[in-house]
């Protein structure tokens, strides 16, 4: 893992512990590959609303909900990070 996906990794934690407001979380207490949701961070769908609305405005990230690998990238902080890279090198 190169420093800027450290960097994209960290930036991505932030946003989810304040778009989300988890008030018990810090960024640094999240595991990148741990799952966001379930028995991971324990988020739901209105958080992944939330979530994605935050990428999007954060990042420029593109969402399409109809994608069927969706769930696939909101799988873990690692995950998201990959796409968020994927649409900017694009």
């Amino acid at each position: 893992m190169n420093v800027a996906t450290d960097e994209l990794e960290s930036a991505i934690k932030a946003l989810i512990v304040d778009a989300l407001q988890l008030e018990d979380i810090r960024p640094e207490d999240i595991d990148a590959d741990a799952p966001l949701f379930g028995e991971g961070l324990g988020l739901d769908s209105i958080d992944a609303l939330e979530l994605g609305v935050a990428l999007k405005k954060h990042f420029g990230l593109t969402l399409a909900t109809n994608d069927p690998a969706i769930k696939d990238h909101f799988r873990s902080v690692s995950s998201l990070a990959r796409l968020i890279t994927s649409q900017q090198k694009a």
